[in-house]
């Protein structure tokens, strides 16, 4: 093998780790990897329906907590 052929393929080699390393780094910087809820829910349960009763689940307990400062807000535009 030629010496030159091997410097190019270890030069592509450690631009395309430096790539792969940047990528994950804007990853864990952009959030892409908080979701721990996911990992939890994917545990307890197994099928399709379950996760999708347990988004749902999810997404009224979050409505449920807007409710009370939704209620405040008016409240104290009216007095």
């Amino acid at each position: 093998m030629n010496s030159g052929m091997v410097g190019v393929m270890l030069g592509v080699s450690v631009f395309i780790g430096f790539l792969g390393l940047v990528a994950f780094l804007w990853g864990l910087r952009s959030g892409q990897f908080d979701d721990e809820k996911k990992m939890m829910q994917g545990v307890l349960f197994d099928g399709e329906e379950e996760l999708q009763e347990a988004a749902l689940i999810d997404k009224k307990k979050r409505e449920m907590k807007r409710e009370p400062s939704m209620k405040e807000n008016n409240n104290g535009g009216e007095a």
